[in-house]
């Protein structure tokens, strides 16, 4: 089957219509067979304005309320979309679930380990899956070096790193104005907040739940300075909020060690002055990759010049095109299309069909706990001055024997090229 091609209609609800929900909307209305039945917010002129888009581009005026739960009991809805605040999402699934919707959820940590059992625990109790919306697993460096990886080219991997390097002060800074909750995030908790961007490929790379696991964490947090200084320079409107306390670390750095051997290092840093960057890094015995200055080396491939005294990077703008995964080989031929360099259109048609062809999902329930997980488990090592934190087995055992999911175009467990002939 072509990538974009039309199944079944499949009835949908969006939960959430603010900054991530509204893009998403409008991505969502680009798919013939997808129909928004019903859209939710908290504040009621993002709920009329979603209607007035969907009545614009469809024709018909879906079903629109304040409260979520009424979205979940609606008939007509199989499936929810889940982009309201990051502390709400399990929540709201957790209900989907009992309501028999399938919900998909948009990515943030989780505030507790009671959550992300309650989250596993319903799904299987329900039997509703539940898809965790990592668009950066479909990304295509990350998609390449997934291809990379599976065929060998690094070796063994040893080491990985992955970060959430975004200057974000001036969206934290206006939160009380936009409604925007990373405010409040940020000045009430201290960790992790935002794991999945670079944990979600990382996990792909080292099989995490599928003959590996993480086992245990430490992390420690910087000081926090950025986001006061930019308060005092820019909200003077508000000198309450300048005066206010921010708990989060400029930079909070987690370690964590895994079954098989392997450790993994993320960054979370946001409220300094930066240029983004999701901080990649992959190490094996063959060679090793980095995101911040595009480059790689591997051993036997790799140019090496005998009169200098060690190695030398080289660029792996090469490796990303003879390594680039057949999704995205496909994906430049249909047309990219959505939000973050097209990763946005393919983690949701990967949403899209895994519901409809009855395949279960890539990102899985049990990944959606673990990675969450991160950021409490995160504050409790803080809190405890950097204290090792064991990460719970979501599997109860399942990780050391689970069955690959079939092979299709969205797979992440492995490489299908197979999947994409006609």
């Amino acid at each position: 089957m072509k990538l974009g091609t039309c199944g079944r209609t499949l009835n949908i609800g969006v939960i959430g219509l603010g900054f991530r929900g509204m893009p998403q909307l409008k991505l969502l209305l680009s798919m013939e067979d997808v129909e928004i039945v019903a859209v939710c917010d908290v504040f009621a002129d993002r709920v009329e304005e979603a209607q007035k888009r969907i009545a614009d581009a469809r024709g018909v005026m879906p079903f629109g309320t304040t409260d979520y739960r009424e979205v979940n009991r609606r008939e007509a809805v199989e499936a929810v979309l889940i982009m309201t605040d990051w502390t709400t999402h399990i929540r709201i699934a957790v209900d989907a679930m009992t309501c028999g919707k399938i919900p998909g959820m948009e990515v943030g940590g989780a505030s507790s380990l009671d959550e992300c059992w309650q989250l596993v625990r319903t799904s299987e109790e329900t039997g509703v899956p539940v898809m965790l919306l990592e668009n950066c697993c479909y990304n295509d460096t990350e998609m390449a070096l997934l291809n990379m990886i599976k065929q060998g080219i690094f070796g063994e991997l040893v080491h990985c790193r992955g970060g959430y390097q975004h200057d974000l002060r001036d969206e934290i800074g206006e939160g009380d104005k936009t409604g925007h909750y990373r405010q409040r995030n940020f000045m009430h908790r201290n960790g992790e907040l935002y794991p999945t961007h670079e944990l979600g490929p990382i996990a792909t790379y080292l099989n995490l739940n599928r003959g590996n696991r993480m086992l245990s964490l430490v992390s420690m947090a910087s000081k926090g300075i950025g986001e006061h200084a930019w308060l005092k320079e820019h909200r003077q409107d508000n000198p309450a909020l300048c005066k206010a306390t921010f708990n989060q670390g400029d930079i909070v750095t987690t370690m964590i060690r895994c079954a098989n051997g392997e450790t993994i290092m993320l960054t979370h840093d946001c409220t300094l002055p930066r240029p983004y960057s999701r901080g990649g890094y992959v190490q094996g015995s063959k060679g090793v990759w980095q995101e911040d200055n595009k480059g790689i080396f591997i051993e036997g491939m790799s140019p090496v010049d005998p009169k200098k005294w060690a190695h030398e990077w080289e660029s792996d703008q090469k490796y990303m095109k003879d390594y680039e995964h057949p999704l995205w080989k496909e994906y430049r031929e249909f047309g990219l299309r959505g939000g973050h360099g097209g990763m946005d259109y393919l983690v949701m048609r990967a949403f899209v069909e895994s519901i409809q062809n009855h395949r279960p999902f890539p990102i899985d329930v049990y990944d959606a706990a673990s990675w969450m997980c991160i950021t409490c488990l995160s504050e409790a090592s803080i809190a405890q001055g950097s204290a090792p934190v064991s990460i719970p087995d979501f599997t109860d055992g399942r990780w050391m024997n689970r069955e690959k999911r079939p092979a299709d175009m969205f797979s992440l467990d492995d490489v299908y090229p197979e999947a994409f002939e006609d």
